[in-house]
C-alpha cells in the first residue's frame, strides 16, 4: 500500500513543465534508469517497435528546437528523448525479435513458432503506413512508463507531439535507419520562478466522471 501511495504522490507532483532550469542537468544514472524503464515497457507481441534516441548535444538540441516550434524545454532540458518508431513491421524485424527470444530462453516452442508465422502473415498483408501507425501506438505505452519513471526520479518530463517529424527525421538521419519520429520528451528540472504553470492546481476529471464500473 505504501508504494501505491508513493506512486500517486509522484504522479500528483508531476506536470508538463513549461520552463526548465538549464543550470540543473539530470544525472546520467537517472537518465539511464528512465530509459531502462521505457525499454521494459510492454509492447504488442513483445516486438518493441521503436528506438529511443537520447540527445544531449546542445547544438543538436538547438536544431531540434527550431523544428519544434521553438519550445524552450527542448534546449533547457539537459536531455531530450526522441521516440523513433519502425516505419514498417518487416519480416527481418519480426524474425530478429523471435530469434532473440529463442536465444535468450534457450529453447524453441512450437506454439511460439506458429505465432511467429501468424504475425509474419498478418503484418505482411498490411501496408507500411498501417504498420507504422500500429507501431507508433506502442511508443505511447513507452512514453507513459517513461513519464512515470521520471516522476519517481524527481525529474520533470514534458511529452511533446508539437514538432515537425519529417524535419526531425532529417536532422537525426532516422529515415535511413527505417525509423520515424513520433514523440519527444525533454528531461530536466522545473524552473518554478519562471514557469507560469508551476503553482497551478492539477485538474483531472472526478473519478465518478472518469470511471465506469461494469459488474
Amino acid at each position: 500500500m505504501g508504494r501505491v501511495v508513493l506512486l500517486l504522490e509522484k504522479l500528483n507532483w508531476r506536470y508538463a513543465a513549461k520552463k526548465l532550469d538549464p543550470a540543473r542537468p539530470v544525472p546520467a544514472d537517472a537518465v539511464d534508469r528512465i530509459v531502462e524503464a521505457i525499454r521494459l515497457a510492454p509492447t504488442s507481441s513483445g516486438l518493441q517497435p521503436f528506438d529511443i534516441i537520447v540527445v544531449s548535444n546542445p547544438a543538436l538540441k538547438e536544431q531540434i528546437r527550431a523544428v519544434g516550434y521553438n519550445q524552450p524545454q527542448i534546449t533547457e532540458g539537459s536531455h531530450l528523448l526522441v521516440f523513433a518508431v519502425w516505419d514498417d513491421y518487416t519480416p527481418a524485424r519480426i524474425n530478429q525479435m523471435f530469434d532473440l527470444v529463442n536465444s535468450e530462453r534457450g529453447f524453441t516452442n512450437e506454439g511460439w513458432e506458429k505465432y511467429r508465422a501468424q504475425l509474419l502473415k498478418t503484418y505482411g498483408a498490411r501496408d507500411a503506413e498501417a504498420n507504422f501507425q500500429h507501431a507508433a501506438r506502442q511508443a505511447y505505452i513507452g512514453l507513459g512508463i517513461g513519464v512515470t519513471a521520471a516522476a519517481f526520479e524527481g525529474v520533470d518530463a514534458t511529452p511533446m507531439e508539437g514538432f515537425q517529424p519529417d524535419k526531425l527525421d532529417a536532422i537525426l538521419g532516422l529515415r535511413e535507419r527505417g525509423l520515424r519520429s513520433v514523440l519527444i520528451m525533454p528531461l530536466g528540472y522545473r524552473d518554478e520562478a519562471g514557469d507560469w504553470a508551476a503553482k497551478l492546481k492539477k485538474v483531472r476529471r472526478a473519478p465518478a466522471d472518469f470511471v465506469t464500473s461494469v459488474v
